[in-house]
Protein backbone atom coordinates (compact mmCIF):
# COMPACT_ATOMS: atom_id res chain seq x y z
CA UNK A 1 0.00 0.00 0.00
CA UNK A 2 3.52 1.96 -0.06
CA UNK A 3 5.49 3.58 1.88
CA UNK A 4 4.23 4.82 5.37
CA UNK A 5 4.46 8.33 6.96
CA UNK A 6 4.02 10.40 9.94
CA UNK A 7 1.23 12.15 11.78
CA UNK A 8 2.39 14.16 14.69
CA UNK A 9 -0.50 14.06 17.72
CA UNK A 10 0.72 15.22 20.87
CA UNK A 11 4.04 14.83 20.96
CA UNK A 12 4.26 11.09 19.92
CA UNK A 13 4.52 10.05 15.90
CA UNK A 14 2.17 7.27 15.02
CA UNK A 15 2.79 5.65 11.37
CA UNK A 16 0.13 6.04 8.82
CA UNK A 17 -0.33 5.57 5.05
CA UNK A 18 -0.42 8.96 4.49
CA UNK A 19 0.98 12.37 5.88
CA UNK A 20 -0.68 14.85 7.46
CA UNK A 21 -1.83 16.94 4.28
CA UNK A 22 -2.57 14.16 2.15
CA UNK A 23 -6.16 14.78 0.59
CA UNK A 24 -8.76 11.96 2.30
CA UNK A 25 -12.44 11.62 1.71
CA UNK A 26 -15.45 11.03 3.56
CA UNK A 27 -18.70 9.76 1.68
CA UNK A 28 -21.52 10.38 3.53
CA UNK A 29 -19.92 12.52 6.08
CA UNK A 30 -23.42 13.98 7.37
CA UNK A 31 -24.56 11.05 8.18
CA UNK A 32 -24.58 9.76 11.99
CA UNK A 33 -21.29 7.80 11.69
CA UNK A 34 -19.72 9.58 8.88
CA UNK A 35 -19.57 12.88 11.07
CA UNK A 36 -18.08 11.19 13.46
CA UNK A 37 -15.52 10.02 11.37
CA UNK A 38 -14.72 13.24 10.16
CA UNK A 39 -14.25 13.81 14.04
CA UNK A 40 -11.85 11.67 14.52
CA UNK A 41 -9.92 12.36 11.16
CA UNK A 42 -9.33 15.75 12.73
CA UNK A 43 -8.59 14.76 16.15
CA UNK A 44 -5.64 12.53 14.74
CA UNK A 45 -3.95 15.93 12.84
CA UNK A 46 -5.26 14.82 9.20
CA UNK A 47 -5.52 18.31 7.34
CA UNK A 48 -6.78 17.86 3.94
CA UNK A 49 -10.53 16.23 4.61
CA UNK A 50 -13.14 15.99 2.02
CA UNK A 51 -16.32 15.97 3.35
CA UNK A 52 -18.51 14.31 0.88
CA UNK A 53 -22.97 15.43 1.10
CA UNK A 54 -25.78 15.47 -0.77
CA UNK A 55 -27.29 18.85 -1.48
CA UNK A 56 -30.59 18.13 0.49
CA UNK A 57 -28.82 16.64 3.39
CA UNK A 58 -28.28 18.38 7.29
CA UNK A 59 -24.81 19.44 7.38
CA UNK A 60 -25.32 21.38 11.18
CA UNK A 61 -24.29 18.21 13.06
CA UNK A 62 -21.44 17.83 10.31
CA UNK A 63 -20.45 21.98 11.01
CA UNK A 64 -20.97 21.78 14.54
CA UNK A 65 -18.13 18.66 15.22
CA UNK A 66 -15.82 20.55 12.85
CA UNK A 67 -16.20 23.38 14.85
CA UNK A 68 -15.40 21.12 18.11
CA UNK A 69 -11.93 19.92 16.23
CA UNK A 70 -11.41 23.65 14.71
CA UNK A 71 -11.48 22.24 11.61
CA UNK A 72 -12.83 24.95 9.21
CA UNK A 73 -9.53 25.10 7.27
CA UNK A 74 -9.14 21.71 7.70
CA UNK A 75 -12.32 19.81 6.28
CA UNK A 76 -14.31 20.72 3.24
CA UNK A 77 -17.79 20.37 3.09
CA UNK A 78 -18.81 19.52 -0.92
CA UNK A 79 -21.72 19.27 -2.67
CA UNK A 80 -22.09 16.01 -4.92
CA UNK A 81 -23.96 13.01 -6.31
CA UNK A 82 -22.45 9.60 -6.52
CA UNK A 83 -24.54 8.89 -9.65
CA UNK A 84 -22.91 11.52 -11.43
CA UNK A 85 -19.16 10.10 -12.40
CA UNK A 86 -18.19 13.68 -13.36
CA UNK A 87 -18.57 14.74 -9.46
CA UNK A 88 -16.88 11.34 -8.66
CA UNK A 89 -13.88 12.63 -10.58
CA UNK A 90 -14.18 15.92 -9.17
CA UNK A 91 -14.11 14.93 -5.51
CA UNK A 92 -11.51 11.52 -5.80
CA UNK A 93 -8.66 13.96 -7.55
CA UNK A 94 -5.79 13.52 -5.16
CA UNK A 95 -7.70 11.31 -2.64
CA UNK A 96 -5.50 8.98 -0.95
CA UNK A 97 -7.65 7.45 1.24
CA UNK A 98 -11.50 6.91 0.89
CA UNK A 99 -13.73 6.32 3.72
CA UNK A 100 -16.75 5.06 1.85
CA UNK A 101 -19.98 5.82 4.24
CA UNK A 102 -22.43 7.07 2.01
CA UNK A 103 -25.10 4.01 1.53
CA UNK A 104 -28.76 3.13 0.39
CA UNK A 105 -30.29 3.52 3.40
CA UNK A 106 -34.40 3.73 3.86
CA UNK A 107 -34.64 1.74 -0.09
CA UNK A 108 -37.76 0.16 -0.79
CA UNK A 109 -36.59 -2.57 -3.15
CA UNK A 110 -33.66 -5.04 -4.58
CA UNK A 111 -33.18 -3.16 -7.23
CA UNK A 112 -33.27 1.01 -5.27
CA UNK A 113 -30.98 -0.81 -2.38
CA UNK A 114 -28.35 -2.56 -5.57
CA UNK A 115 -28.13 1.89 -7.19
CA UNK A 116 -27.78 3.18 -4.50
CA UNK A 117 -25.08 1.05 -2.82
CA UNK A 118 -23.66 -0.56 -5.73
CA UNK A 119 -23.57 1.59 -8.54
CA UNK A 120 -22.30 4.68 -6.78
CA UNK A 121 -19.80 2.83 -5.03
CA UNK A 122 -18.30 1.24 -8.63
CA UNK A 123 -18.37 5.02 -10.39
CA UNK A 124 -16.53 6.29 -6.33
CA UNK A 125 -13.88 2.92 -7.40
CA UNK A 126 -13.87 3.71 -11.20
CA UNK A 127 -13.15 7.19 -10.62
CA UNK A 128 -10.58 6.89 -7.78
CA UNK A 129 -8.75 4.39 -9.98
CA UNK A 130 -8.92 7.01 -12.81
CA UNK A 131 -6.46 9.58 -10.88
CA UNK A 132 -3.76 6.58 -9.76
CA UNK A 133 -3.33 7.79 -6.46
CA UNK A 134 -4.97 5.57 -3.87
CA UNK A 135 -3.50 4.01 -1.12
CA UNK A 136 -6.86 2.71 0.68
CA UNK A 137 -10.62 2.20 0.02
CA UNK A 138 -12.37 1.72 3.24
CA UNK A 139 -15.69 0.00 2.42
CA UNK A 140 -17.92 0.41 5.42
CA UNK A 141 -20.40 -2.88 5.32
CA UNK A 142 -22.63 -4.34 7.77
CA UNK A 143 -23.00 -7.16 10.43
CA UNK A 144 -26.60 -7.68 8.30
CA UNK A 145 -24.65 -9.49 5.53
CA UNK A 146 -23.91 -12.48 8.08
CA UNK A 147 -26.26 -15.50 7.98
CA UNK A 148 -26.03 -17.93 10.78
CA UNK A 149 -27.88 -20.40 8.66
CA UNK A 150 -26.61 -24.08 9.57
CA UNK A 151 -24.73 -22.98 12.19
CA UNK A 152 -25.38 -24.17 16.12
CA UNK A 153 -26.92 -21.72 18.19
CA UNK A 154 -24.16 -19.57 20.65
CA UNK A 155 -21.79 -19.88 17.86
CA UNK A 156 -18.59 -17.23 17.63
CA UNK A 157 -19.27 -14.74 15.00
CA UNK A 158 -16.08 -13.33 13.79
CA UNK A 159 -14.78 -12.31 10.52
CA UNK A 160 -14.53 -15.98 9.05
CA UNK A 161 -18.20 -16.39 9.22
CA UNK A 162 -20.08 -16.65 6.25
CA UNK A 163 -22.37 -13.90 4.39
CA UNK A 164 -25.32 -14.22 2.39
CA UNK A 165 -24.85 -16.07 -0.55
CA UNK A 166 -28.41 -15.61 -2.01
CA UNK A 167 -29.27 -12.04 -0.07
CA UNK A 168 -31.96 -11.88 -2.25
CA UNK A 169 -33.90 -14.29 -0.45
CA UNK A 170 -33.78 -12.27 2.83
CA UNK A 171 -36.77 -10.17 3.19
CA UNK A 172 -34.32 -7.06 3.54
CA UNK A 173 -32.88 -4.89 0.80
CA UNK A 174 -30.32 -3.39 2.72
CA UNK A 175 -28.63 -6.69 3.26
CA UNK A 176 -29.05 -7.44 -0.40
CA UNK A 177 -27.09 -4.05 -0.83
CA UNK A 178 -24.19 -4.76 1.32
CA UNK A 179 -23.40 -8.12 -0.01
CA UNK A 180 -23.43 -6.68 -3.34
CA UNK A 181 -21.45 -3.62 -2.61
CA UNK A 182 -18.88 -5.79 -0.83
CA UNK A 183 -18.79 -8.51 -3.30
CA UNK A 184 -18.23 -5.70 -5.74
CA UNK A 185 -14.89 -3.94 -3.64
CA UNK A 186 -13.67 -7.81 -3.54
CA UNK A 187 -13.78 -7.97 -7.23
CA UNK A 188 -12.08 -4.75 -7.89
CA UNK A 189 -9.65 -5.45 -5.59
CA UNK A 190 -8.59 -9.36 -7.18
CA UNK A 191 -9.02 -7.92 -10.79
CA UNK A 192 -7.26 -4.45 -10.51
CA UNK A 193 -5.50 -4.33 -7.60
CA UNK A 194 -7.55 -2.41 -5.42
CA UNK A 195 -6.23 -1.64 -1.94
CA UNK A 196 -8.96 -1.86 0.25
CA UNK A 197 -10.19 -2.89 3.67
CA UNK A 198 -13.56 -3.64 5.14
CA UNK A 199 -15.10 -3.04 8.15
CA UNK A 200 -18.84 -4.29 9.26
CA UNK A 201 -19.86 -2.63 12.33
CA UNK A 202 -22.59 -4.10 14.40
CA UNK A 203 -25.44 -1.89 16.03
CA UNK A 204 -24.08 1.69 16.14
CA UNK A 205 -25.61 4.04 18.55
CA UNK A 206 -25.46 6.95 20.58
CA UNK A 207 -26.78 10.62 20.88
CA UNK A 208 -28.86 11.56 17.79
CA UNK A 209 -29.93 8.72 17.23
CA UNK A 210 -32.98 7.34 18.94
CA UNK A 211 -34.28 3.84 18.76
CA UNK A 212 -34.17 0.53 19.99
CA UNK A 213 -31.58 -2.04 17.98
CA UNK A 214 -34.37 -4.99 15.97
CA UNK A 215 -32.47 -7.27 17.44
CA UNK A 216 -34.02 -6.53 20.61
CA UNK A 217 -37.73 -7.01 19.39
CA UNK A 218 -40.03 -5.31 17.30
CA UNK A 219 -43.51 -3.06 17.56
CA UNK A 220 -45.35 -3.98 14.26
CA UNK A 221 -48.56 -5.00 16.13
CA UNK A 222 -49.02 -2.13 18.57
CA UNK A 223 -47.05 -4.54 21.11
CA UNK A 224 -43.51 -4.54 21.70
CA UNK A 225 -42.85 -8.30 21.19
CA UNK A 226 -38.93 -8.87 22.95
CA UNK A 227 -37.59 -11.66 20.89
CA UNK A 228 -33.96 -10.77 22.17
CA UNK A 229 -34.00 -12.39 25.64
CA UNK A 230 -30.55 -13.37 26.31
CA UNK A 231 -28.74 -12.45 23.16
CA UNK A 232 -25.91 -10.27 23.50
CA UNK A 233 -26.19 -7.08 21.64
CA UNK A 234 -23.28 -6.08 18.86
CA UNK A 235 -23.64 -2.76 19.84
CA UNK A 236 -20.70 -0.25 18.73
CA UNK A 237 -20.73 3.47 20.16
CA UNK A 238 -20.67 5.66 17.08
CA UNK A 239 -17.61 7.24 18.22
CA UNK A 240 -15.62 3.87 19.08
CA UNK A 241 -17.11 3.11 15.67
CA UNK A 242 -15.14 5.73 14.26
CA UNK A 243 -12.13 5.43 15.56
CA UNK A 244 -12.07 1.78 14.27
CA UNK A 245 -12.90 2.91 10.51
CA UNK A 246 -10.43 5.63 10.75
CA UNK A 247 -7.43 3.14 11.68
CA UNK A 248 -8.72 0.76 8.90
CA UNK A 249 -7.94 3.28 6.15
CA UNK A 250 -4.89 4.69 8.03
CA UNK A 251 -2.92 1.50 9.46
CA UNK A 252 -0.43 0.10 6.95
CA UNK A 253 -0.05 -3.47 6.14
CA UNK A 254 -3.78 -4.59 6.68
CA UNK A 255 -4.56 -4.59 2.81
CA UNK A 256 -7.92 -7.13 1.98
CA UNK A 257 -8.74 -7.57 5.55
CA UNK A 258 -12.33 -7.46 6.89
CA UNK A 259 -12.91 -6.13 10.62
CA UNK A 260 -15.73 -6.37 12.76
CA UNK A 261 -16.82 -3.84 14.74
CA UNK A 262 -18.35 -4.71 18.44
CA UNK A 263 -17.54 -2.62 21.87
CA UNK A 264 -16.51 -5.21 24.86
CA UNK A 265 -18.87 -5.83 27.71
CA UNK A 266 -21.71 -6.06 25.37
CA UNK A 267 -25.46 -6.03 27.24
CA UNK A 268 -28.00 -8.76 26.33
CA UNK A 269 -31.15 -7.43 24.61
CA UNK A 270 -33.07 -8.43 27.82
CA UNK A 271 -30.35 -6.33 29.97
CA UNK A 272 -30.38 -3.11 27.15
CA UNK A 273 -34.63 -3.40 27.01
CA UNK A 274 -34.81 -3.00 31.14
CA UNK A 275 -32.10 -0.03 30.99
CA UNK A 276 -34.27 1.40 27.89
CA UNK A 277 -37.68 1.38 29.72
CA UNK A 278 -35.73 2.81 33.11
CA UNK A 279 -33.67 5.74 31.50
CA UNK A 280 -35.94 6.49 28.87
CA UNK A 281 -40.06 5.86 28.86
CA UNK A 282 -41.67 2.80 30.17
CA UNK A 283 -43.68 0.64 27.79
CA UNK A 284 -45.37 -2.86 27.75
CA UNK A 285 -43.33 -5.20 26.54
CA UNK A 286 -43.70 -9.00 25.90
CA UNK A 287 -41.18 -12.23 25.78
CA UNK A 288 -41.58 -14.40 22.84
CA UNK A 289 -39.03 -17.24 23.78
CA UNK A 290 -37.15 -18.46 21.31
CA UNK A 291 -39.08 -21.06 20.41
CA UNK A 292 -42.11 -19.36 19.82
CA UNK A 293 -39.85 -16.59 18.15
CA UNK A 294 -38.54 -19.43 15.41
CA UNK A 295 -42.20 -20.89 14.92
CA UNK A 296 -43.47 -16.53 14.56
CA UNK A 297 -41.07 -16.30 11.73
CA UNK A 298 -41.83 -20.21 10.41
CA UNK A 299 -45.42 -19.67 9.69
CA UNK A 300 -45.06 -16.06 8.64
CA UNK A 301 -42.70 -17.44 5.47
CA UNK A 302 -45.46 -20.47 5.18
CA UNK A 303 -48.31 -17.80 4.73
CA UNK A 304 -46.36 -15.25 2.38
CA UNK A 305 -45.70 -17.93 0.30
CA UNK A 306 -49.09 -19.27 0.23
CA UNK A 307 -50.73 -15.82 -0.17
CA UNK A 308 -48.00 -15.51 -3.28
CA UNK A 309 -46.26 -12.17 -1.81
CA UNK A 310 -49.44 -10.12 -0.78
CA UNK A 311 -48.43 -10.67 2.68
CA UNK A 312 -44.37 -9.83 2.72
CA UNK A 313 -41.99 -12.35 3.93
CA UNK A 314 -40.97 -9.58 6.29
CA UNK A 315 -40.48 -12.20 9.06
CA UNK A 316 -38.70 -15.41 7.99
CA UNK A 317 -36.23 -17.62 8.80
CA UNK A 318 -33.25 -16.10 7.77
CA UNK A 319 -33.95 -13.23 9.55
CA UNK A 320 -34.58 -15.40 13.07
CA UNK A 321 -30.88 -17.31 12.30
CA UNK A 322 -29.62 -13.59 11.51
CA UNK A 323 -30.95 -11.80 14.51
CA UNK A 324 -32.33 -13.66 17.06
CA UNK A 325 -30.55 -16.78 17.26
CA UNK A 326 -27.99 -16.67 19.90
CA UNK A 327 -24.91 -15.26 18.48
CA UNK A 328 -21.68 -14.20 20.30
CA UNK A 329 -19.20 -11.23 19.06
CA UNK A 330 -15.79 -10.42 19.18
CA UNK A 331 -13.30 -7.41 18.08
CA UNK A 332 -10.36 -9.64 18.80
CA UNK A 333 -8.85 -9.30 15.10
CA UNK A 334 -9.92 -5.51 14.93
CA UNK A 335 -7.64 -5.00 17.96
CA UNK A 336 -4.69 -7.26 16.83
CA UNK A 337 -4.51 -6.23 13.18
CA UNK A 338 -6.04 -1.91 14.20
CA UNK A 339 -4.52 -1.26 17.68
CA UNK A 340 -7.73 -0.45 18.53
CA UNK A 341 -9.15 -0.34 21.93
CA UNK A 342 -12.01 1.16 23.49
CA UNK A 343 -12.48 4.67 24.38
CA UNK A 344 -15.98 5.20 25.98
CA UNK A 345 -17.07 2.26 27.89
CA UNK A 346 -20.34 0.32 27.10
CA UNK A 347 -21.60 1.90 30.96
CA UNK A 348 -20.84 5.51 29.65
CA UNK A 349 -22.18 5.33 26.29
CA UNK A 350 -25.53 3.60 27.01
CA UNK A 351 -25.79 6.36 29.56
CA UNK A 352 -25.17 9.00 27.15
CA UNK A 353 -27.64 7.55 24.65
CA UNK A 354 -30.12 6.84 26.83
CA UNK A 355 -29.63 10.93 27.95
CA UNK A 356 -30.52 11.89 24.16
CA UNK A 357 -33.63 9.56 23.75
CA UNK A 358 -34.60 10.87 26.83
CA UNK A 359 -34.21 14.82 25.94
CA UNK A 360 -35.88 14.02 22.49
CA UNK A 361 -39.02 12.30 24.05
CA UNK A 362 -39.32 15.35 25.93
CA UNK A 363 -38.68 17.90 23.06
CA UNK A 364 -41.61 15.58 21.41
CA UNK A 365 -43.97 16.02 24.75
CA UNK A 366 -43.74 19.51 24.74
Amino acid sequence: MGQSTAVEKKGTKTAWIVGSNDPVLVTGSSGFIGRHVVGALLGKGLNQIKCLVRETSDIWPLRKIIDAHDGRERAEIINGNLFSFEDCLKVTDGARVIFHLAAGTGTKSFSEAYLNSVITTRNLIEAALHHGCLKCFVNVSSFAVYTNRGKKTGRLLDETCPVEKSPETRAEDYCYGKVKQDELVIDYGTRVGLPYVIVRPGTVYGPGKKFIPGRVGIDTFGVFLHFGGSNPLPLSYVENCAEAIVLAGLIPGIDGEVFNIVDDDLPTSREFLKLYKKNVQSFRSIYVPKPFGFLFCFFWEKFSKWSKGQIPPVYTLREWEAYWKKTFYTNKKLKEKTGWSQRVSTADGLRAFFLSCRQTASEKDK
